[in-house]
C-alpha cells in the first residue's frame, strides 16, 4: 500500500511539472502533439528511473559512507549525462524519426532539472532502493501526463478564438498555469 501511496504522490500530489514547476522547457517545446509528448515522455520515464537506480546505491554505497555527499550533485549530473547519451544512441539507431522531432529537447534532457530533482528527492525523503524506483517512476507518468495533457489543450486552442494579443506563448502560459491550479485539488489525496 505505502508503494501505491507513493506512486500517487509523485504523479499527482507532487507532479514534477505542474506543481513543482521544473521541466518547465521540455514541457512547452515537446508539448506541440501528442506524438512528440509521448516520445519524449517515455525517454525521460526511461532516463529518469535508470538515473534513480544509478545514482541511489552510488549515494548509499559509495559517497555516504566514505563522507562524501558534498559530490553529490556533480556525481548525480555525471550518471545522468551518461544516461542521456545512452538515450540518444539507442533513438538515433531504432526510431530515428523520433530522433528527428525531438531535435535539441533530446540533448536538454540532460538538463532537465525534473530528473536530477527526482534523484535527489529519493535520498532526501530516505526511501528504500524499491520506493525510490516507484517514486522516480511515478514522478516520470507525471511528466508524461502532463504533456499529453498540455498537447491536448493546444490541440484545442488551434481551433478556438483566442484574442490576438494572446495567441501563441502567452495563452500557452495561461493554459499551463490553469493546469497547475487544477492539479492543487489532488493535494491531501494521499496521507502518509
Amino acid at each position: 500500500m505505502i508503494l501505491f501511496k507513493i506512486f500517487i504522490s509523485a504523479f499527482l500530489i507532487d507532479n514534477v511539472v505542474l506543481m513543482r514547476f521544473l521541466a518547465l522547457c521540455p514541457f512547452i517545446g515537446m508539448s506541440t502533439d501528442e506524438d512528440k509528448s509521448i516520445g519524449m515522455g517515455l525517454a525521460v520515464t526511461f532516463v529518469m528511473v535508470l538515473a534513480t537506480c544509478v545514482t541511489y546505491p552510488i549515494h548509499i554505497f559509495i559517497l555516504k559512507p566514505k563522507g562524501l555527499e558534498f559530490l553529490q550533485l556533480l556525481v548525480f549530473i555525471l550518471v545522468i549525462a551518461s544516461l542521456v547519451q545512452l538515450v540518444e544512441f539507442y533513438l538515433k539507431k531504432s526510431a530515428p524519426a523520433l530522433y528527428s522531432s525531438m531535435g535539441i529537447y533530446l540533448a536538454l534532457i540532460t538538463t532537465n532539472c525534473a530528473i536530477l530533482g527526482v534523484t535527489l528527492d529519493v535520498i532526501s525523503k530516505d526511501y528504500s532502493f524499491v520506493e525510490s524506483v516507484v517514486y522516480a517512476f511515478g514522478a516520470a507518468m507525471g511528466f508524461l501526463l502532463s504533456l499529453l495533457l498540455l498537447a491536448g489543450v493546444r490541440k484545442r486552442l488551434r481551433t478556438s478564438p483566442v484574442p490576438s494579443f494572446m495567441k501563441g506563448t502567452p495563452i500557452l502560459f495561461v493554459a499551463a498555469a490553469l493546469l497547475s491550479l487544477a492539479f492543487t485539488g489532488f493535494s491531501g489525496l494521499v496521507k502518509f
